[in-house]
């Protein structure tokens, strides 16, 4: 007998019929002796409905009473899912996050997992049940509803996978497994049959949205093995793990972001310390800059340029504004018309000529490039928001046959 842990989206749970679907799936893991503990999301679009109703109450709520308001997302999701396998003949217990043990910081809204204490799941498993758990969610040491962020879930998942030591953690999506692009959007994109963590986190970091790049963190930090699945065809997924046998593949894959804003500071005084005012600014108030970009100067000056979210963008330059005499300049600019594309594979590493390969497709669609940043399986370009589909078919019709 193994213990598998099963993630299930929104879409997955959307309506009567999708969650007597995950039922059924639940149940044949069940069936064929395993221990099962399901971690589910809110349905549908409950979490983007939530947030609306809050603005139409105000349009700055506090973090606290937004995680108050979108951890019952989730609530509705687990305790129909558990009356849905009850109906079927599972035994099954739905746990909110907190009675499932999951303890945060006081990161309103984007908290992460300090402790998980499995007792209860643990206790619930020892019963021959189902245990069906809120994903998403915890409790900080205040007592307060704290939420883990979008894609919060997937970190649930994997956070009890690792702290059970389950045999795997199954993550069920609307698509088929991992693939080397959006399939939605690119008709030729192909389905991986495995990936590294590596490469996984580095697309899920870029825009993909199959996977949650904190998840892929902790799996890799405990080495639990993934497995990306569809909760509509029963098909082989793509498993995620440390190393693979899947040779003579260049890139995995192209992911696009359009939560991207480019901030620029510009005729900054080129003197020493000043990159470390501003991104000190910056951190003290929790805002994750991506790519940096700094001239290298002419007439005393140099111009900074970040990328962050768009979500953070107004705070970033806000606080850039409120002190801007420590920079000597008042030029504070905020793009959000743009979108970062990347392409990822460990394969790039042994390959030469990978970045012009990427750049000619670029070229040959008459797309401009503001700014590039590269890994050692990564290259990410910051282009103009409108040309971003364009430029993902392109990058992909260039690596991927």
């Amino acid at each position: 007998m193994g213990l598998i842990v099963q993630k299930f989206g929104g879409t997955s749970v959307k309506d009567r019929d999708r969650i007597f679907n995950v039922a059924r799936i639940v149940a044949n893991t069940r069936n064929q002796g395993n221990d099962v503990v399901v971690v589910v999301s809110a349905q549908g679009d409950t979490t983007d409905d939530l947030i609306t109703k809050a603005a139409e109450i105000t349009s700055d709520p506090s973090h606290r009473e937004m995680d108050m308001l979108l951890a019952t997302g989730e609530q509705i999701s687990i305790s129909l899912l558990a009356m849905a396998l009850q109906e079927i003949g599972v035994p099954s217990v739905s746990l909110t996050g907190w009675q499932a043990g999951f303890n945060t910081d006081r990161a309103y809204t984007k908290a992460r997992i300090k402790r998980l204490n499995t007792e209860r799941v643990e206790s619930e498993l020892a019963r021959n049940r189902v245990v069906v758990v809120a994903g998403f969610q915890g409790l900080n040491r205040s007592d307060d509803i704290t939420t883990l962020g979008r894609g919060g879930s997937d970190t649930s998942a994997v956070a009890l996978a690792a702290a059970l030591h389950a045999d795997r953690c199954q993550i069920y999506t609307d698509v088929e497994g991992v693939y080397t692009a959006d399939p939605r959007k690119i008709p030729k994109a192909t389905r991986l049959k495995e990936i590294t963590f590596d490469e996984m986190l580095e697309l899920a970091s870029l825009g993909a949205q199959v996977l949650n790049n904190r998840s892929v963190e902790l799996a890799k930090k405990y080495g639990v093995e993934l497995e990306v699945l569809s909760s509509i065809n029963p098909v082989p997924g793509t498993v995620v793990k440390e190393e693979t046998k899947v040779e003579g593949m260049l890139i995995k894959g192209v992911a696009k972001d359009e939560d991207v804003a480019v901030v620029s500071i510009l005729e900054v005084p080129d003197v020493p310390g000043m990159s470390f005012k501003v991104f000190s600014l910056l951190a003290q108030k929790n805002i994750n800059v991506d790519i940096i970009l700094q001239s290298s100067g002419s007439d005393g000056c140099k111009d900074v340029i970040f990328t962050c979210s768009k979500g953070e963008a107004e705070t970033a330059r806000a606080v850039l504004e409120s002190n801007k005499t420590r920079f000597g300049t008042d030029k504070i600019t905020v793009n959000n018309d743009c979108a970062k594309v990347s392409i990822v594979g460990a394969g790039m590493q042994s390959h030469p000529g990978t970045a012009s390969t990427m750049f000619e497709a670029l070229y040959s669609q008459n797309i401009n490039i503001h700014m590039i940043s590269t890994s050692e399986i990564k290259i990410s370009v910051i282009i103009d928001k409108a040309d971003a589909d364009r430029a993902v078919a392109a990058i992909h019709d260039a690596f991927i046959q």
